[in-house]
């Protein structure tokens, strides 16, 4: 009997564990950022890519019939005034209206911050031509203008503004994320979905430098720029951060990851890419503009109240 016993064990019971114990190591080594990022190498979406050619600036002939026109304004926003024929949806459901699109999209919003987000994840669904308004509705029409009352030098004298050389950029792990896929493609599906549902993140100018110890700042200038303008102090500048090179692992993932640049929309942008692939990243809003608009260090991507244009715009309708 005690033979009996040993064999029903080491036919039935030995194996059963070996498998039970194969499987959770399976799941346990499987690395769902891993797959992902190569895979968006693979299909030639790294970050550069998503960025090349990602805004456009409202044509002075006011006339975009060329493009299929996503609003994410709310309502009442887009009542107040609106381009013609423009789709009006919730930043959760633009995939939704994206897949009705004709023409090349155009993603539109008060800023162009928000739109800058969703064209990140347009362009990682496959709508690769997807573009945003630049200035968003604040540059079509001076009678929507949010941006002017947004803008300031709250830099100036400011004991954390500095021109001091970027630290070191240092190698950190790759963040880690759960999947209910292991298929690299369904993983993507599955993050966008996800950063749509939570909604851009964003962080105010004035909290980055008043506690730049709280997060992993990283400054999108070019290095020339970063420190004739100066910079948030321990601010990094990482650029043009990429999979391809390695150079996305300078990012401390521990920290939340807040990029900035001239305008808040690369940094948005930038912000969607690295929340899809597993970063905790807040976009700086208004960026360069709300730091220090009235340096005459820089002029380039600088508002003012001039840079409204008076081009058509439609009221009413939801």
């Amino acid at each position: 009997m005690k033979k009996l016993a040993f064999y029903f064990i080491a036919l039935f019971i030995i194996p059963s564990l070996l498998f039970t114990g194969c499987k959770k190591d399976s799941e346990e080594t499987f690395n769902g950022q891993k797959e992902l990022t190569t895979y968006l190498v693979a299909q030639n979406l790294d970050l550069n890519v998503i960025l090349n050619g990602f805004v456009m600036a409202a044509p002075e002939s006011g006339d975009v019939s060329a493009k299929y026109i996503i609003d994410i304004r709310t309502a009442d926003e887009f009542a107040q005034g609106h381009i013609a024929d423009a789709h009006r949806v919730n930043l959760p459901d633009i995939l939704t209206e994206a897949a009705k699109a004709t023409k090349p999209i155009l993603v539109v919003c008060k800023t162009g911050q928000t739109a800058t987000f969703a064209v990140t994840l347009l362009r990682l669904s496959g709508y690769a031509d997807a573009q945003a308004l630049k200035w968003g509705m604040s540059g079509w029409n001076s009678a929507l203008d949010v941006w002017t009352p947004a803008i300031g030098s709250i830099a100036a004298g400011h004991a954390n503004w500095t021109s001091d050389a970027a630290p070191t950029n240092l190698t950190y792990d790759s963040p880690k994320f759960t999947s209910t896929s292991t298929v690299a493609a369904d993983i993507l599906k599955e993050r966008v979905a996800l950063i749509l549902t939570e909604g851009f993140k964003t962080v105010p100018a004035a909290d980055v430098l008043d506690n730049p110890g709280n997060y992993f700042i990283n400054n999108y200038f070019s290095e020339a720029d970063y420190t004739a303008f100066g910079h948030i102090k321990g601010a990094y500048r990482i650029q043009p951060m990429l999979l391809t090179d390695n150079t996305m692992n300078y990012l401390d993932g521990s920290k939340v990851v807040v990029p900035y640049c001239y305008t808040g929309q690369t940094s948005a942008a930038i912000t969607a890419y690295l929340r899809v692939i597993g970063y905790n990243a807040k976009s700086m809003l208004f960026g360069m503009n709300k730091l220090y608009n009235s340096s005459t260090a820089w002029t380039s991507n600088k508002w003012s109240a001039s840079t409204a244009k008076n081009l058509p715009i439609v009221t009413g309708g939801k």
